[in-house]
């Protein structure tokens, strides 16, 4: 049986006395902390893929992260089930947790509001969705003063999927600034999945815990950084792991449903590009013929065929999930591992290609990205170059604090930015620079 050390039950800020009297565990406090928070509701109208004003059908950011903390703790049932001896590491409430919080911080406009923003960031630190989730349930959300929503240590181990630094993994050799008028490439500044150096802080407390032996290996980076590449990192926890996974089944999944609910993508699309590869390579999860009636559910014109289909790749998903033992670690977080068998693992990443191709690279998604970009690209500029005037009083409050203390304050623009939802980037955008709707022809 595998106990952990209090230390990861431990927050930043002691809870108050008047709270010690509360039944619920300290997983069950973190997920409704989540719940509650505005980061959490602004998630509703923030894009997943297709844009959040398109239809009313398909999924948002909300309605992914919902899905996801179902799908985690789906792998947490199989887990303990599958392996008893190690049922007390996989606590529901943490990874339901893990799972409604890992979207929080990924800005307007999805991938190009990200791509922007890290443009904009490019001589204060970068942008980055993930680094940002951190930077809000740490220090941000308004649960305390300083610490954000003050979730326990193990919480946010659990959402640090990249640990290391930007100094550590950023390139070197940085792209040079696009001239006045012309659009951002938005290849050259894909952001390095990193925590960002002004949350130094934030990171080692979490990893305060963990032996020297552990601390390092735990942040050493692939063997892959270069001049003109950003570098990777190459641990994560357990929980972690598992919520990772549940995040790519439930997107990988549940966007190809919306995908063939609204015409994007067609049966003869799927079985070129996904079904006849797997046959061909071998090693199937699924024989031919169940992939090839799999196939038939999901594109059938009757809902509920469809859906049957759906549940059974996620189940096929989930139950395939096992544990792996890592030797290099004494912290049991560090030490176990999820990951799929590479039959289900190969399933998975074709259908990950497969909706990136035919839904994420679909010119339609792409102009709405693209103009989402343009959006928090204007937004940024106008906002630095009159933060006193433009910026509303707590966030400008916010600005003259770190100017004071010596930054630039350009970290707290991206803060403002970042946690603005489309809808309302688009209606800032109008108010600032046409006194219409940016994108109301889309």
């Amino acid at each position: 049986m595998t106990q952990l050390d209090a230390h990861w039950q431990q927050r930043q800020q002691p809870s108050p006395k008047n709270s010690q009297q509360d039944q619920r565990s300290r997983y069950q406090r973190d997920k409704a902390r989540v719940l509650h928070s505005a980061a959490f509701r602004r998630l509703q109208s923030k894009t997943q893929v297709l844009g959040s004003g398109l239809n009313d059908f398909h999924r948002t950011r909300l309605t992914h992260s919902i899905e996801a903390a179902q799908i985690g703790s789906g792998i947490n049932a199989q887990l303990r089930v599958r392996y008893p001896q190690l049922a007390p590491l996989f606590d529901d409430q943490l990874i339901e947790a893990l799972c409604l919080a890992h979207d929080i911080g990924h800005p307007p406009y999805g991938h190009g509001g990200e791509v922007a923003l890290n443009y904009m960031m490019r001589q204060h630190g970068g942008f980055e969705g993930n680094a940002q989730t951190l930077r809000i349930l740490a220090k941000l959300e308004p649960y305390t003063e300083l610490h954000g929503m003050n979730l326990t240590r193990r919480t946010l181990l659990g959402v640090l999927k990249y640990p290391l630094l930007q100094s550590d993994l950023r390139r070197n050799n940085l792209p040079p600034a696009t001239a006045n008028g012309q659009f951002l490439a938005t290849s050259q500044w894909l952001p390095a999945k990193a925590v960002y150096d002004d949350d130094r802080d934030i990171r080692d407390w979490i990893l305060a815990p963990l032996s020297d032996s552990d601390r390092h290996r735990f942040l050493t980076a692939k063997p892959t950084a270069c001049a003109e590449r950003h570098g990777r990192s190459q641990h994560k926890s357990l929980d972690c792991t598992i919520m990772e996974l549940a995040d790519d089944i439930a997107y990988s999944v549940h966007d190809l449903e919306d995908a063939i609910v609204l015409g994007i993508i067609s049966h003869e699309q799927w079985q070129q590009q996904v079904v006849e590869p797997l046959v061909q390579q071998g090693e199937l999860s699924l024989s031919a013929t169940e992939l090839n009636s799999l196939s038939t559910q999901l594109f059938a014109t009757e809902h509920h065929r469809r859906k049957k289909a759906i549940g059974a790749l996620v189940n096929g998903f989930v139950t395939a999930i096992e544990v792996v033992h890592l030797d290099d670690f004494q912290q049991p977080l560090l030490a176990f591992r999820a990951q799929l068998p590479q039959p289900q693992q190969r399933l998975l990443d074709a259908l990950k290609q497969f909706v990136s191709r035919n839904v994420i690279q679909h010119s339609s998604v792409q102009r709405l990205e693209f103009k989402g970009q343009q959006v928090v690209m204007a937004l940024f500029a106008a906002l630095a170059s009159e933060p006193q005037r433009l910026l509303p009083e707590n966030t400008r409050h916010k600005w003259q604090q770190a100017v004071a203390e010596g930054h630039t304050g350009q970290r707290v623009i991206s803060d403002y930015l970042s946690g603005m939802t489309d809808d309302f980037a688009a209606r800032l955008h109008g108010n600032l620079f046409a006194g219409t709707n940016y994108l109301t022809d889309f």
